[in-house]
């Protein structure tokens, strides 16, 4: 006689304590409930347990059991993503794979330029390693304290430093992953070149755990820079900060390593939410680009390098005004104005958020076309328009205006703003999903802006690696 579904995920769980240990097999309310709210509070799941492995083995141990007892899998690390990719669905059915055990560094090779790390290490401490040995990291993103390198990787996440390094894929040479199958497939390769067929690691970055799960990984360093001069520069629109962003490129090339967009609404929403952060200018100004150097040689020779450029974009008039960090702490307060928008748009009540990316050339036409398109909707929006110009990704968030009620401006305009903002994106050639993924957040989208030859062939890949349908489902395919 076939057991139920109820008893064989009973099963499932008394298998888990005997593979991994009882300690690590929560079921307890109190002890799960962490697990199953995303970041945002958006999505709110239950599940059948939340599973604690400290080892790969372990892991290939709960996939096999899951294949067994036919439990879907949701992989989570540090719970800090924003698409809903590490929430269970509300059934109960699924259990929680945390990789937070997972948390060795395994080896680092100052020669080679690369430090190998499990799936649960901390980005923050990644960094650590990395500055300790003299080398650098560059991965840096908001929840870098507490986010892991699994769930950057799941994700393909951005940052700030994309525009010198590239995203979490290119920082990337070789993969641990756990299959659909409970196999441990080994490419931890710390090789920058190997032309053998298929190249299964770009198969699984971005992924978010739908076709398998990610365990370790061969992480690339760089040399730690001698010097960093950062600076906040003044301009009149998104056009001129393009502008701006080709004289930098031109005149500092590769050590131009930030250059964060911010309008001048992000800084007056942070003034008014943390009185202690102030506007850095006189006087008000329509975009603020908070950019930085890093140079390999002097402090002196990136100052230099640096005030020839600001002379020349303020004698252009591309810039208004700027003002240069004079040390580390100066530095650490202009990065904390960028850092500290998402905290402030959520002290000003809910928002509808979209984390989109165009090719650079077009960020200009793509503001200015769709600012006015939500204006004709819903007169007295206010934007919250802030990222990664030296990369197309922008933080495309839309406030309720002035005293209107947030949960009733959701409920009334959010699908329709939706609309207008990703019909924009799709006009200029974009993403609706530049490094946040699609989680469950975003499956429509995929679905709607995606061609059926592209959806396709990312379905027959998820069939052909997931059979079960057990990884992470509900996520990216829907």
């Amino acid at each position: 006689m076939t057991d139920t579904p109820s008893v064989a995920r009973d099963t499932f769980v008394a298998a888990c304590r005997a593979a991994i240990g009882a300690a690590n097999v929560l079921t307890e309310p109190n002890d799960t409930a962490p697990f199953l709210t995303d970041w945002r509070h958006r999505y709110t799941g239950a599940a059948c347990a939340v599973l604690r492995p400290g080892t790969t083995q372990e892991v290939a141990a709960i996939v096999r059991l899951a294949n067994e007892h036919r439990v879907p899998l949701v992989p989570q690390g540090g719970n800090t993503g924003l698409a809903g990719g590490a929430t269970p669905d509300r059934t109960g059915t699924q259990a929680i794979v945390s990789l937070a055990r997972l948390n060795r560094v395994r080896a680092l090779d100052p020669h080679n330029n690369t430090i190998t790390v499990e799936a649960g290490v901390v980005l923050a401490q990644v960094q650590d390693h990395a500055r300790e040995a003299g080398r650098l990291f560059p991965l840096s993103l908001a929840a870098e304290g507490s986010c892991t390198i699994g769930g950057n990787l799941s994700t393909n996440a951005g940052g700030t430093g994309v525009l010198r390094y590239g995203n979490t894929r290119e920082l990337c040479l070789g993969l641990e992953v756990v299959t659909a199958q409970g196999e441990i497939w080994d490419g931890l390769r710390g090789l920058r070149k190997d032309n053998t067929g298929y190249d299964l690691r770009d198969l699984f970055i971005g992924a978010e755990g739908t076709l398998g799960f990610i365990t370790a990984a061969v992480m690339k360093l760089h040399p730690l820079p001698a010097a960093r001069v950062t600076a906040l520069a003044a301009l009149a629109s998104p056009q001129t900060a393009l502008d701006f962003l080709a004289l930098a490129q031109r005149r500092a090339g590769p050590l131009l390593t930030g250059f964060e967009l911010m309008s001048d609404f992000c800084l007056r929403l942070v003034g008014k939410h943390f009185p202690q952060m102030r506007y850095p200018f006189g006087e008000m100004h329509a975009q603020i680009v908070l950019l930085e150097l890093s140079d390999n040689e002097s402090e002196d020779h990136a100052r230099a390098l640096f005030e020839q450029m600001m002379e020349q974009a303020l004698e252009s008039g591309l810039v208004e005004d700027a003002v240069v960090a004079e040390n580390l702490a100066q530095s650490k307060a202009f990065w904390d104005l960028r850092e500290h928008i998402p905290l402030a748009q959520a002290q000003e009540g809910l928002n509808i958020k979209h984390d989109i990316a165009v090719p650079i050339s077009r960020v200009g036409a793509f503001v200015e076309q769709t600012d006015a398109a939500i204006a004709r909707e819903v007169p007295g929006a206010r934007m919250v328009t802030f990222g990664h110009l030296g990369d197309g990704n922008l933080h495309y968030n839309v406030q309720a205006p002035e005293g209107v009620d947030a949960k009733a401006f959701l409920a009334q305009h959010q699908a329709q703003l939706n609309r207008i903002v990703y019909e924009s994106v799709h006009r200029h050639e974009g993403t609706f999903s530049a490094e946040h993924g699609v989680g469950q957040l975003k499956v429509p989208e995929l679905a709607h802006y995606k061609s059926p030859v592209e959806v396709g062939i990312m379905r027959t890949i998820k069939a052909a690696l997931d059979p079960l349908g057990l990884m992470n489902p509900g996520k990216v395919l829907g």
